[in-house]
């Protein structure tokens, strides 16, 4: 397939409700949408870097750049045989995986279509439905966290993740294991402790969680495998792990027993796969984390998160819960049994609102082969 054309679209969406976790308060998202035009056929991806870089260097400023300047420029004209070319076209930019992912995610619609199947088939992925679970921000209290839980608990998600962060850990993990005593629950830390915290941390152990994610710099691999071993609670790695290479030296080292796999952060879905594949030959299981993501990249984690090993429920929640109204039609929405259905259709199979999408665009720059 031949890429004709590639439009970029800088979008800002409003939250139905703040975001807090260690990194800050976010009250709105901005991301880039990407459609790719090939051979009559459209597909559209998303980078949710956000708007600043605290989860990582990339935001939506640095994506538009390194896409507008570098990557379409790599990528538009193309001859593609498969998505799996892209990674070999942009190999020259160093990094920059969420601009890419954009891209690439676009692609992979842009193929699925043009194949007649859903995205989640071409992926290799085989369920149809997935696990939900629910991420909750930093709460101004305990008891408005314990209310915001319940509501979640009583829509029926399946897992919930509480941020935490110094000073909001063990007492905040503790009452919400006292009124949700039977509740799969995860602490999410966003590197926000050190090494010298591990006695802090141990007391984790007793509350059963299911996880703790990402508890030391977000860079680390080393630090985690010593803090592995001083702890039962199984860590789960997700700003270590950027590559392949990343999640191969972790398994080795020890460094935790979970993955979280976000296509954003690691390049794109061949990379995903790559990762959810090697995770699955070493028999640790993985599960699809979220960056607020929009209709359109929900659509892309939907169709990730039915390959086999994502054997736990992903932050893959209802688009309610963070839009008043979504990019795409129809939204995403929650089963009673607490799963996500994975679209039938060709590609992400669901249509992308364009007077929505217009509405909300602040900037747009169109290339064309």
């Amino acid at each position: 397939m031949k890429i004709e054309r590639i439009e970029l679209r800088h979008v800002r969406l409003p939250l139905v409700h703040p975001f807090e976790t260690s990194f800050g308060r976010e009250v709105e998202q901005q991301v880039v949408v990407v459609r790719v035009d090939a051979d009559g056929c459209t597909g559209y991806g998303e980078s949710a870097a956000g708007i600043g870089p605290w989860y990582s260097y990339e935001t939506v400023e640095t994506c538009w750049h390194v896409q507008s300047e570098y990557l379409v420029r790599l990528l538009l004209g193309q001859e593609i045989a498969a998505p799996t070319d892209l990674p070999g076209l942009f190999a020259p930019v160093r990094g920059h995986n969420m601009a890419k992912t954009g891209l690439e995610e676009a692609v992979w619609d842009a193929f699925a279509r043009a194949a007649d199947r859903p995205l989640a088939r071409v992926l290799g992925g085989s369920s149809d439905r997935i696990a939900s679970g629910v991420s909750i921000g930093i709460q101004e209290t305990i008891d408005g966290l314990l209310d915001r839980i319940g509501g979640f608990v009583d829509e029926g998600y399946r897992r919930v993740k509480i941020k935490i962060k110094p000073g909001w850990d063990v007492r905040v993990v503790e009452a919400v294991r006292e009124r949700f005593p039977e509740l799969p629950l995860m602490a999410d830390a966003n590197s926000a402790y050190s090494l010298d915290d591990a006695e802090l941390l141990q007391r984790l152990d007793a509350f059963d969680l299911m996880m703790v994610e990402q508890p030391l710099g977000h860079d680390d691999l080393l630090d985690h495998a010593k803090l592995q071993a001083q702890i039962e609670t199984p860590i789960c790695l997700d700003e270590s792990i950027v590559t392949p290479d990343h999640a191969a030296a972790a398994i080795e080292l020890g460094s935790c027993r979970i993955i979280n796999i976000k296509a954003g952060r690691v390049g794109g879905l061949g990379a995903a796969i790559a990762i959810h594949d090697l995770c699955q030959e070493h028999g640790l299981p993985v599960w699809c984390g979220g960056l607020l993501e929009t209709g359109i990249g929900r659509a892309h984690n939907v169709a990730l998160a039915s390959l086999p090993n994502f054997r736990l429920p992903g932050d893959i929640s209802a688009s309610a819960r963070y839009y008043e109204r979504d990019l795409v039609d129809p939204p995403f929405e929650l089963n009673p049994d607490g799963t996500m259905t994975v679209p039938g259709g060709p590609g992400i199979g669901v249509t992308v609102d364009e007077d929505r999408l217009a509405e909300l665009t602040i900037r747009s720059k169109v290339f064309e082969a």
